[in-house]
């Protein structure tokens, strides 16, 4: 009977620690297939608003070609069309490409 009893006890041990290693390889599947890939766009979309200057031609979330006019801290002015007159403040998340001024 003691035989009986440390087999079934070896293979409960056995079958946690299977379960952990799949918890373990699925959580590293996610990360490299979810979570990685995400960082590093978002990375990649900080460094372009950070390097935006006045002068800068932009476009908005909504699809809306513009103009920087003024950078602060976490907003951008940004100028519409050719009226002159239809500058928009707007939040830095809000810009989604940026296109720097041609130097002369």
């Amino acid at each position: 009977m003691s035989l009986l009893a440390t087999a079934n006890a070896g293979s409960a041990t056995g079958s946690i620690i299977m379960l952990i290693a799949y918890i373990v390889i699925f959580g590293g599947a996610m990360y490299l297939i979810l979570i990685r890939p995400q960082k590093k766009q978002q990375a990649k979309v900080k460094a372009m608003v950070d390097a935006m200057e006045p002068g800068d031609s932009v476009m908005t979330t909504s699809g809306f070609f513009g103009v920087v006019i003024d950078i602060t801290d976490d907003t951008v002015i940004v100028e519409f069309g050719n009226n002159k007159n239809c500058r928009i403040p707007m939040q830095k998340a809000a810009i989604t490409e940026v296109e720097k001024a041609a130097e002369n």
